[in-house]
Parts: C-alpha cells; structure tokens; sequence
C-alpha cells in the first residue's frame, strides 16, 4: 500500500496486489473500502491492480469537507492517482457504484484512458438506472433457490425502502449464495462509509446529457461486463448504457450476478484480461 495527496490535501490510499501491466480499480458501494475486491477472482495473475480506496473509506482519510464525496468531485482524486503513478494513460476497471466515477473520469479526461472495464453498473452517471420491476425480473431467475422465498420477501422491502429489511435479500447479489458469499456480504456494512455514500450522489454529482455528449469523444475501448442473473443491472441496461460509449462492448457472464469475480473466476478473469491485452 501506498499514499498520495489529493488536490484538496486529504491523503488517499491505494493498494498493490499481483504482477503485470497496471489496471487501476475504482470500488463500488458506494463508498465501500476496495478490500471487498479482492484480487478480483485471481486477475492479480495478469496484472498489477491498484487498488483506490475512495476519500474516507479503508486506509484513506477523512476529507475537510464532507461534500468532497459527490461522485463528481472526486473525479480529482483519480487524476491525482494517475499522475502519481507516472502513467500517460490509464487502464481502469471500475465495479458497480464505481463506475460512475469511471464514467465522469473518462468524460473529464478522455485521452488519459487506454481501456475501460465497467462491471455490471446501471450507469446513473448517463441517467439510466435500475427499476424495481428489472429486479423482480432478475430475482425470479432464482425461484427454484432453496433460500428463495424467504430471500424474496426481504428483497420486496429493501425494494419499498423498508429499514426492517433483512439481509438474507442479500442472496440475490450473487450467484451461489454459499458461505464464500454470505461471508463476503456480511462484511458490507463495516467497509461502507454510510455518511460519504449519502453524498456520492447529492444533487449535482451527475449530468448526463453532458457526460454522454463528453463521451462521444472517448476513442477508448470499453468492456462492459453484465451478469446473467443481476437486476440491478440487468443485462439489458447494461446494453443501453453501452450505446453511449463509441467503442464499448457487452459481455454477459453466465450464472453470474453482482459480483462476477466471485461466481466465475476463470470467465471474469479470461475475459477481462484477453479485452486487457488485445492491440
């Protein structure tokens, strides 16, 4: 691990894991510490993962000013790792909430990108998000679960904003809900930081008519990663979001959720490092 100052003084941390190129990792949540990344399914094979964690989340500091977590002004943050790392362009995988970041970076700075990778994100940078009924959809995949009915009526509360949800409708996030899942979703709350993700997307963070017009200038390929089994993306907003990216290409992983690393290792693996290496 490593640290490097942002612009407005606040010390941000990244980690270090594995050998090859540099791809550096923007972590979801929002506002989730990058240790739930792991090594992303043993990409550390292939490549060098940089690892951010986001302004007061994991190792790196709290920030003076709270409203520095609006996902667009932490656009910053990304440009100040990038010329800390001495690199001219940037290969950069975003997860999730994440890839909103990824996104405004590569509108701000789109000569500063080699390669995206975006996994299974709606997007909400360019306007499109999730609805309840594309959850539903994606959730009813797994109807012959044995954890199913229980799991769907949890679900059907955090879908209606109920606090008194219970997190067993955390199974629907991944592919096989075994013990490296559960063990893997029960560490959510303690690598969230609650106060900066209710400001990740305060008014004003996101414009997307303007971040898709931007877009339009990014010469970069894009790989946009969807699970076969998510709602929130489902595969066909992930397909919309891919119309806005001039080179962006979809994969849809089987059997795989939010978290595809963890439900296809040798898929998510051979498929972003062959969209990494390709000239």
């Amino acid at each position: 691990m490593f640290t490097f100052t942002a612009p407005d003084g606040t010390e941000l941390a990244c980690h270090v894991r594995g050998s090859g190129p540099p791809l550096v990792c923007l972590p979801g949540g929002p506002m989730r510490a990058s240790e739930y990344l792991g090594d992303l399914g043993g990409l550390t094979t292939r490549r060098t993962l940089y690892l951010l964690d986001l302004r007061g989340t994991g190792k790196s500091a709290v920030p003076a000013d709270e409203t520095t977590y609006r996902c667009d002004r932490q656009v910053a943050d990304v440009e100040a790792l990038r010329v800390h790392l001495g690199l001219e362009r940037l290969d950069l995988l975003a997860h999730s909430a994440g890839c909103n970041l990824a996104a405004l970076y590569a509108a701000r700075h789109p000569r500063r990108i080699a390669r995206l990778v975006l996994v299974t994100s709606a997007q909400w940078a360019l306007g499109l998000r999730a609805t309840p009924d594309e959850r539903r959809a994606a959730a009813q995949l797994r109807r012959h679960e044995p954890w199913f009915e229980a799991a769907y009526a949890e679900y059907e509360k955090m879908l209606a904003g109920r606090d008194d949800a219970d997190y067993l409708y955390d199974a629907f996030f991944y592919g096989r809900w075994d013990e490296r899942a559960q063990a893997h979703a029960a560490r959510t709350d303690d690598q969230t930081n609650e106060r900066a993700e209710a400001h990740y997307a305060a008014d004003g963070a996101y414009d997307p008519p303007a971040t898709r017009a931007a877009l339009t200038r990014l010469d970069a390929p894009v790989l946009l990663l969807a699970g076969a089994l998510d709602g929130g993306p489902c595969p066909a907003l992930v397909r919309r979001a891919a119309q806005c990216y001039p080179r962006g290409r979809v994969v849809v992983q089987p059997g795989a959720a939010h978290y595809p690393w963890l439900d296809g290792e040798e898929f998510f693996v051979a498929r972003v490092a062959e969209f990494l290496a390709a000239s």
